[in-house]
């Protein structure tokens, strides 16, 4: 099962503070674990929304809304994605994250993936293609 650990933005982080070297290298060793135990697929830290933009879309109409945004709780500071065999592993493994926001209140949100197997009425030309393109992916 893959899942994807979404930290959420606090403050500081919405604020452009870079985190200590302290936790860099804390967080340098969680993810030496993730690596070492064969879960991490990817992972990376969020800038702030203020460098960021969103793209609204209704009906064929697209615009465009420059950050930053104002619900901090409602963003992102960074993620992992994770390859595990179970939602309780993957709990376990953001129960073993540092504290991401020191000082401040700090939530991971566990969301899993969509696998091909959760389509079994996919056409199979549907199924082939999304296979292939996670192939293509994994060379890269």
């Amino acid at each position: 099962m893959r899942f994807m650990m979404l930290l959420k933005a606090s403050k500081s982080s919405e604020a452009g503070v870079m985190p200590t070297t302290e936790l860099i290298t804390e967080m340098g060793k969680y993810n030496e674990e993730l690596i070492r135990a064969g879960v991490l697929i990817d992972c990376a830290g969020l800038q702030p929304s203020s460098k960021g933009a969103r793209v609204r879309f209704s009906g064929k109409k697209r615009s465009v809304i420059d950050g930053p945004f104002t619900e901090t709780k409602e963003l992102l500071a960074g993620y992992w994605t994770i390859q595990v065999k179970s939602r309780a592993e993957a709990i376990e493994w953001a129960r073993r994250c540092p504290h991401p926001h020191p000082g401040e209140d700090a939530e991971l949100e566990l969301r899993p993936l969509f696998e091909t197997a959760d389509f079994p009425d996919a056409p199979a030309e549907v199924v082939k293609q999304e296979l292939e393109f996670r192939a293509k992916r994994k060379r890269r």
